[in-house]
């Protein structure tokens, strides 16, 4: 692939831009799912291609094709610098990169079991065997039981001298149960919601999962949801599970932090940020001392948002975003880097040969904490423990939302108690965060990954981590809503 890059590469400085990157990426998929014990679906797809971006006259240009050869690179090269030269008619200033050595790099994520070299029928009985255990009774109307694998082979080539070779896998999974009665509906996942949880891995992680050693007990919660007390209204403290403490930083945090949002030039699908330049320079205080948040691409242990090297070729890194409490770093690229002062921290990403790198989440951290999940219910008198994401909302801002989980349950006089429906919780942003006293910690602080982060037009739908345990936020409204 070095003959190609470097052909690509010299026609683009032949036709006289000053910069250029070529990403060859070469990927495969498969989505194997069941629901009401048979088959729904069993899909495979391939895809290759290379994108060529170019920086000329000051202004990016960007083309790219599924045809990979000598005369098609020629051609899609020359394609990117009329289109950047078109660009910078229009242009506001000119593109100013943060500088970057040339890299030599080759980095791959372990993967033990190629998950696809297991067999389909294994696949299918993994998934049924835990999908027949959530059908305890007529309660459960919907049962249903999915896996996901994706592979992905790329090579990044720049003309300041930059090779490098990267090769990634990953498998999710989950499991769902549907309750209904009377025209009311409740559901339970595991392990997490909106289709899983992912790693960098292969097919062993499915097996870490157990699936099947679940399935009994969502389906029971599910069914015991129907007859649950609603969740109340008021104000409480609030005990979040590691899954959905992961979406609130991912929504609150990971999002407004992305500089590309914060300037506005990449305002689409996901809007825009409160977290403006100027409380970076005054260490704005986001939330307690309690809450420490980083943004690291090196996390191991197969932490879905690592990686070597971003795809303009920056080496993953780990940054801190807040610091007991105060804000202190943005997600950055080599172009919006400079516009506050720093270099790339490597975040920029691209979901496929066809698109262009964006800002995106890597493993986005909330820092572990030294409580354990059972002193905070011990040490919490009126409160509410809430399990899972259900639905969000949130501004355009990332400062106001709204969340709902699959499942609460109350706390009184340090024990759990009641199991409560239709749990919900609001507020804003800093003074959220600003209400967190207490981190767990040790074995229940764990990396969730997320594989569908959307973001972009066109949209592209990107994988990121979140590094969570159990947190309590003193005194928030919750049960939010009419039911």
């Amino acid at each position: 692939m070095r003959e190609f890059t470097r052909g690509v590469l010299e026609r683009v400085a032949r036709a006289g831009a000053g910069y250029a990157d070529v990403r060859v990426v070469q990927s495969r998929e498969e989505t194997v799912a069941v629901k009401n014990g048979k088959v729904d679906t069993v899909a495979t797809g391939r895809d290759r291609g290379f994108g060529v971006r170019v920086l000329a006259d000051g202004a990016w240009g960007f083309a790219a094709s599924a045809t990979i050869t000598p005369e098609e690179g020629e051609r899609v090269a020359d394609l990117a610098v009329r289109i950047a030269r078109a660009s910078a008619r229009v242009k506001e200033k000119d593109v100013t990169l943060s500088p970057l050595k040339p890299v030599e790099g080759r980095w791959r994520a372990p993967a033990r079991k190629d998950p696809f070299e297991v067999k389909v029928e294994d696949k299918l009985d993994l998934l049924l065997a835990a999908e027949k255990r959530m059908r305890i009774g007529p309660d459960i109307q919907v049962s249903s039981a999915g896996l996901q694998a994706y592979q992905e082979c790329k090579v990044f080539a720049s003309s300041e001298g930059s090779y490098i070779e990267q090769e990634l896998t990953e498998t999710g999974g989950v499991i769902e149960a549907v309750a209904a009665r009377s025209g009311e509906v409740q559901n339970r996942s595991y392990p997490a919601q909106f289709g899983g949880d992912f790693r960098l891995a292969g097919h062993e992680w499915l097996e870490q999962l157990d699936l099947a050693g679940q399935a009994e007990r969502v389906a029971k919660e599910a069914v015991a949801l129907l007859d649950a007390e609603q969740c109340p209204s008021g104000h409480r403290d609030l005990i979040l599970e590691g899954s959905q403490l992961a979406l609130q930083i991912h929504e609150s945090c990971g999002h407004p932090i992305e500089l590309d949002r914060v300037l506005g030039t990449e305002a689409g699908l996901v809007g825009k940020s409160f977290l403006t330049p100027d409380l970076l320079k005054s260490r704005f205080r986001y939330g307690s001392e309690k809450v420490t948040i980083t943004a690291d691409a090196t996390l191991g242990g197969g932490a879905l948002g690592s990686f070597g090297y971003d795809d303009e070729g920056v080496p993953a890194q780990r940054t801190t975003i807040v610091d007991k409490g105060v804000f202190t770093g943005y997600l950055t690229s080599r172009e919006t880097a400079p516009e506050i002062g720093q270099v790339s921290n490597g975040t920029m990403r691209a979901l496929s040969w066809n698109r262009i790198p964006l800002i995106r989440m890597t493993n986005i951290n909330l820092e572990p904490g030294d409580w354990g999940l059972d002193e905070l219910i011990r040490d919490t008198k009126d409160g509410i423990y809430m399990d899972l994401n259900k639905s969000y909302s949130i501004d355009d801002r990332r400062f106001n939302f709204q969340f709902g989980t699959e499942v609460a349950w109350e706390i009184k006089d340090g024990a759990l108690g009641k199991m409560l429906k239709n749990p919900t919780y609001t507020g804003l942003t800093p003074e959220f965060w600003r209400s967190c006293d207490a981190v767990a910690g040790g074995p229940e602080w764990r990396v969730w990954g997320i594989p569908n982060c959307g973001k972009g037009e066109p949209m592209q739908g990107i994988r990121v981590g979140h590094g969570a345990a159990p947190a309590r936020f003193r005194r928030v409204r919750v049960g939010v809503g009419k039911w």
